[in-house]
């Protein structure tokens, strides 16, 4: 892959990381799967503080202390429900990944790990999310590239991994991704 952004096989939780990204809903209080192993691991002192930032709308990003996993911050980003594409979900899908970047470079942020944002119980299809994951990154990191040392997309499965890395390799075939 490439100096800022590789695609990996793993667990999000597993990752030596300062900055892990959590796919929550827009209340910050409940998730799905990912949402929900990072909300356990994290416990009671995280689920306090996500009470605290009384919510998040669809697309933005917000941060926390990560507590008991292995990153210093958790970065909580709702993303879409995919809805046949009519609600400006690829718009939105893309703002999760550059606002969670942000957040990320306003932390002094040198590595995080992204799972796949709205593939699962979202229903975002995994081909277009995966370009959508990609194009919004590897964008970012062309302004940023002195900011972030690297960029990992955490891929739980070998389906969703060989849709990433697709994604990537058509990308910088068609541009320059930092």
């Amino acid at each position: 892959m490439n100096k800022k952004l590789d695609i990996i096989m793993g667990d999000i939780l597993e990752q030596e990381v300062e900055v892990i990204v959590n796919p929550s809903s827009a209340t910050l209080l409940e998730g799905g799967q990912v949402d929900s192993a990072i909300r356990k691991l994290g416990g009671q002192e995280l689920e306090d503080e996500c009470k605290t930032l009384h919510g998040c709308p669809i697309g933005e990003a917000k941060v926390t202390s990560a507590y008991n996993l292995k990153a210093k911050h958790i970065i909580h980003t709702p993303s879409p429900i995919w809805r046949g594409g009519f609600f400006n979900e690829e718009k939105l899908l893309k703002a999760s990944y550059t606002n969670s970047l942000k957040r990320a470079l306003e932390l002094g942020t040198k590595t995080i790990a992204f799972p796949s944002l709205s593939t699962g119980t979202h229903n975002f299809p995994l081909e277009k999310a995966s370009k959508l994951a990609v194009e919004s990154i590897c964008n970012f990191l062309e302004t940023h590239e002195e900011n972030l040392q690297m960029v990992y997309l955490v891929c739980y499965d070998t389906q969703s991994y060989d849709h990433y890395r697709k994604a990537y390799l058509t990308h910088i075939s068609k541009a320059a991704c930092i």
